[in-house]
């Protein structure tokens, strides 16, 4: 309840629900006064909420779009992973913590959120702008050197403790060989492990996990197919931590890493998702429980630093490392901002250092800080990169111009344009006039768009699914990607001059917020929707529905059309038809 209090009061403000949620922990925590969850339970759920989570990074794991950044990507992502872990191991050192928790330390303020990031330019209408591809392939860069950290940190965690990790099967060839494998051999075998695991689920994985969901949506069950889903998450979580010893995080990983190769993954994201937010916003819940918000007054120049090293010195090394590979000023100052935040895998890995012994509880407290101060300062970093692009443009646009020889075919204004080329990239309005929007491009949108094509009316698709909405423009076909809802992207899609709209999503509650949208955008659009109930049919037409289809009763008039062609007809010849 507090969670969702809360998280409505942080969306009314701009902010991220997550800092809600987080502060719905806190105040439901040890620490505060008042009410005191449940210590035990939380966590246990919060487990849930971590493997769904990082299920839902898997699926959404676009390797397409990582190879089309990997230039910068990849090596400015490890760059900056490595500043500000040593940053942060720098800051650990002076606290006076062991070297395996100021390196666990520096990792969880290494790494961005997901969520917050993703917000973040989809509310800007850049994730499909140059600057957005680099935040996202940086983003997966991220999370990938994370999750390897996840399977590293146990295995060198006697480096922090001075303990050796009893691992079964490290136990098993000490006592065959009789010589003790030492920690460069524990961190090879777990590697191994993985590689392992990462060979299972490329060869079998693949084939079997997409077999056995399109059997189960052949049953043609909801429930079923939701509850597949589900199962193979959790199964193969569970399956990779009893069998290849790795965590439960990594599993999940690949399950959905392995899933979204799939025809069905966008089925299986959606039907996983109101379960994945549930249990991950316990997960978030259960973090803030954990943070002593006394740590504000007793420590304040420690969080001050930590803070520092997440929102300055992640974001200053992110934006020279860009400009070092010249993408410009104004894709600098995003990426900055992008970075300049920590979230979901940073309390994963602050919970997994404390759990080792390696992190100090007070660590976990900073890290906590740092995280619930980044994500609300975010809105703000990227307000200010705004104002200052001007700025940093004009002075980058001085220098080239002392570096061009002084000749009168090359001006400053010249190189003010250079710098600025990649604007370029941001999204215009579609040019069409008369056109058709059409908002979902699953089973019925395909038919929808199929005909439209026939018929040569110009349309322009909105799609959720990035990698549905790539597609389509490979076929030539205008498509935008992100929530149909938003008064931006409909505008993206020049609704405003549009002679009609297609909802072809099957929820109604969202087809109902986009229909109402859209209404106020452009009063004389046509719009048809599709509904399963009577109480939906009403509520779209309501909101402002022209027309609005029911599948069932189509159906059934469908039905009944060709039984009056068979009754009434001589000519007509019984026998399997398809409508």
């Amino acid at each position: 309840m507090l969670a969702f209090i809360l998280g409505a009061i942080a969306h009314r403000f701009r902010l991220p629900p997550l800092v809600g949620y987080l502060v719905a922990g806190i105040l439901v925590g040890p620490y505060t006064p008042g009410f005191v969850a449940d210590q035990n339970l939380a966590p246990e759920l919060a487990e849930i909420g971590v493997i769904l989570l990082m299920f839902g990074v898997g699926l959404h794991f676009s390797l397409k779009d990582l190879l089309s950044v990997r230039v910068i990507a990849v090596p400015g992502a490890i760059v900056q992973i490595a500043f500000a872990t040593l940053l942060g191991w720098g800051m650990g050192h002076l606290m006076g913590w062991s070297t395996g928790g100021s390196l666990v330390f520096g990792l969880a303020l290494s790494v961005a959120s997901t969520v917050v990031l993703l917000k973040a330019l989809q509310e800007r209408r850049m994730v499909e702008t140059a600057k957005g591809r680099i935040a996202v392939g940086w983003l997966i860069v991220e999370d990938l050197a994370m999750v390897l950290a996840l399977v590293l940190i146990p295995a060198v965690a006697s480096v922090g403790n001075g303990e050796r990790l009893v691992d079964p099967l490290a136990v098993a060839l000490v006592q065959m060989s009789g010589w003790d494998i030492g920690i460069g051999g524990l961190i090879a075998l777990t590697l191994l492990k993985v590689a392992l695991f990462v060979a299972v689920m490329l060869v079998f994985g693949r084939k079997v996990i997409p077999a056995i969901l399109h059997r189960i949506a052949h049953t043609g069950s909801r429930e079923l197919f939701r509850l597949g889903v589900l199962a193979i998450a959790l199964g193969v979580a569970f399956g990779a931590s009893q069998l290849f010893g790795v965590s439960l995080a990594l599993g999940a990983f690949f399950a959905g890493m392995v899933l979204s190769e799939s025809e069905l993954s966008h089925s299986a994201a959606r039907e996983s998702l109101p379960l994945r937010d549930a249990f991950s916003v316990l997960f978030f819940v259960s973090v803030g429980m954990l943070f002593d918000p006394t740590i504000l007054l007793r420590e304040p120049l420690a969080i001050l630093a930590t803070v520092f090293i997440i929102v300055i010195g992640k974001s200053a090394a992110a934006f020279l490392i860009v400009i070092l590979f010249r993408k410009g000023v104004s894709t600098a100052l995003t990426i900055s901002a992008s970075l300049a935040q920590i979230g979901e895998f940073s309390f994963i890995l602050a919970e997994l250092g404390v759990g080792l012994k390696l992190l100090p509880e007070e660590g976990r407290d900073f890290i906590l800080a740092g995280a619930i101060i980044s994500i609300v300062l975010n809105p703000l970093m990227f307000y200010l990169t705004d104002r200052l692009r001007p700025r940093f443009e004009d002075v980058a646009a001085r220098r080239m111009a002392r570096k061009t020889p002084q000749t009168e075919s090359v001006k400053p204004t010249d190189a003010a344009e250079q710098t600025a080329d990649e604007e370029e990239d941001t999204r215009t309005p579609v040019p069409h006039d008369g056109h058709c929007v059409l908002v979902g491009y699953g089973r019925v949108g395909r038919i929808v768009a199929a005909n439209l094509k026939t018929a040569k009316i110009p349309f322009v698709v909105i799609e959720e699914s990035d990698r549905l909405v790539s597609d389509l423009h490979a076929e030539g076909i205008d498509a935008i990607a992100g929530h149909a809802a938003s008064a931006g992207l409909l505008s993206l899609a020049n609704i405003g001059r549009a002679r009609s709209l297609v909802v072809a999503i099957p929820d109604a509650f969202e087809a109902g917020n986009i229909v109402e949208s859209a209404k106020k955008m452009n009063g004389r659009l046509l719009v048809i929707a599709r509904a399963h109930s009577d109480a939906e049919v009403e509520h779209l037409t309501n909101l402002g529905a022209d027309t609005v289809i029911m599948g069932e009763r189509e159906v059934a008039n469908g039905m009944l059309k060709r039984l009056d062609q068979i009754l009434h007809s001589e000519m007509a010849e019984p026998g399997p038809v398809a409508a």
